[in-house]
């Protein structure tokens, strides 16, 4: 059994039960809260001295992090369905978009925590702006150009739809009016992907 130091509303965590869940190597792990919150998590840190989630402790104590790593290697556990292409410009174009839905959750992380870490007083609204404005950006180049859907996701996709879904849970949905491109694709995501809804983050 292998075990996934988790936090239920975190995006990334979302982004590898997902991505078990269409493997079909969910049953495979064992979930541990990974309580970040703390300055010192025994159990985490043992996990990964980053003290970060998601973090995958194998079998055999190997440990693998951060998401993007933890997705690829499940996805190698079964052979469909393939989640990254095998090769050539078509996996790099889904790596890079695995990599902007990752910066739209880190950017997103990063106006939670200053809400949560520091005292409205001590907001720093530049380092606000700045983050959002990388959300924004990224938002807008994707309504532009949404990913095609071809009926199966790849990780690109996953990462998106967990991107989107952070929005939705922790700034209740306030990007949607201005991307409606996105939230089509979002809906035939939701549709087409039971895990989608079975992971729905809360908290």
């Amino acid at each position: 059994m292998m075990r996934l130091m988790y936090a239920a509303a975190s995006p990334f965590v979302r982004k590898v039960v997902m991505t078990a869940r269409i493997k079909g190597v969910f049953d495979q792990l064992s979930l541990e809260l990974g309580d970040t919150r703390g300055a010192h998590n025994p159990l985490l840190i043992a996990a990964n001295p980053l003290a970060k989630i998601p973090s995958l402790v194998l079998a055999d104590g190997i440990q693998l992090f951060d998401s993007r790593v933890i997705c690829e290697y499940l996805d190698s556990l079964a052979p469909t369905p393939p989640l990254y292409p095998a090769s050539g410009m078509d996996r790099y174009r889904c790596l890079t978009r695995v990599a902007l839905a990752d910066g739209i959750m880190d950017a997103a992380l990063l106006i939670v925590y200053e809400d949560r870490y520091r005292p409205a007083d001590k907001h720093v609204p530049e380092w606000l702006a700045r983050q959002q404005a990388k959300i924004d950006h990224a938002l807008s180049a994707l309504n532009a150009s949404p990913p095609a859907w071809t009926g199966q996701p790849d990780a690109g996709d996953i990462a998106l739809a967990c991107a989107l879904g952070y929005l939705d849970l922790r700034f209740n949905g306030t990007w949607r009016p201005a991307h409606p491109a996105l939230v089509a694709w979002l809906g035939r995501f939701a549709a087409a992907v039971p895990a989608y809804d079975a992971t729905m983050p809360v908290g």
